[in-house]
């Protein structure tokens, strides 16, 4: 069955996390999208502000793919990401 996950992530690039989902199996499809035969993953990002003087990139992924491998790929990248952002 195929599935849809979307998380956000603060204080890392889009450039971190397609090197992530590369990591994580996955070839760069191109600036927006990382792929391999079990999943996908399309890659946003926006400015936003934090408090009234500070702001962080918001990085967006959306996976996609079969649902028995979903959930630890997107686990795993949520621990990679959290590292790095903070």
């Amino acid at each position: 069955m195929t599935r849809r996950i979307e998380r956000s992530f603060r204080g890392i690039s889009e450039r971190l996390a397609i090197r992530y989902l590369t990591n994580l199996g996955g070839e760069r499809v191109d600036d927006e999208t990382v792929e391999s035969e079990r999943w996908s993953a399309s890659i946003t990002s926006e400015t936003v502000e934090i408090g009234p003087s500070l702001t962080l990139t918001e990085v967006t992924v959306v996976f996609e793919g079969e649902d028995d491998h979903l959930e630890s790929l997107v686990e795993e990248f949520a621990q990679k990401a959290m590292r790095a952002g903070g």
